[in-house]
């Protein structure tokens, strides 16, 4: 369900970008639905509804949904106020960056790698695996991230949009159904100790 909420926002970005522009009238004021720029803002009045919800309801915002709020703020904002796409068509490649650089660094400072601390209440795992697991992961938002920023630039028209939206989730799914299948031994061994203490 928390993985909907977070999405819900794109998908309303897609469906409004998609539209053809029309002006309509809301509280007698004429807006225009329709297109790049009301889709942005769609994105960033719902980006804020959801995260603000999220917040009320757990106090707390996780690391990647704050950076994806900041990115939205600034560059979805750029985008509204210039009126110009190339600002927001810079979030996915920025945040998978970020998040590259995240993973890839993180035992910088010493302690354990970051997807070992995002996992190690669930999952038990060597050293050695761990360190694997976290490079593929800092791997990953690399490649997304390029992935992003090619079809953003380097791709003629709008394709970007689908890829922002469809693009993104089918990679990261397909990428997360591999590493499962790659820690199904540690997974099921650990299933086994929890069925074999006494």
């Amino acid at each position: 369900m928390k993985q909907f909420i977070d999405f819900l926002p794109l998908i309303l970005f897609f469906v409004i970008a998609k539209m053809e522009p029309r002006t309509v009238m809301l509280l007698g004021h004429d807006l225009q639905i329709g297109g790049i720029i009301s889709a942005t803002a769609c994105l960033i009045v719902s980006t804020l509804a959801v995260y603000g919800l999220l917040w009320y309801r757990n106090k707390r915002l996780d690391a990647g949904q704050v950076i994806t709020l900041v990115s939205v703020l600034v560059l979805g904002g750029m985008t509204v106020l210039v009126r110009d796409e190339t600002f927001l068509k810079w979030k996915a490649p920025l945040v998978n960056g970020v998040l590259s650089a995240a993973f890839l660094f993180s035992r910088w400072r010493g302690g354990p790698w970051l997807i070992e601390r995002l996992l190690s209440g669930n999952l038990t795992l060597p050293s050695s695996v761990w360190c694997k697991l976290n490079l593929s992961w800092g791997l990953f938002f690399a490649a997304l991230g390029f992935a992003n920023w090619y079809v953003a630039f380097v791709l003629p028209g709008d394709f970007w949009i689908s890829f922002k939206v469809f693009g993104n989730l089918g990679l990261t799914l397909v990428f997360v159904i591999v590493q499962m299948v790659l820690l199904s031994r540690y997974i099921k061994q650990q299933a086994r100790d929890l069925t074999e203490t006494p």
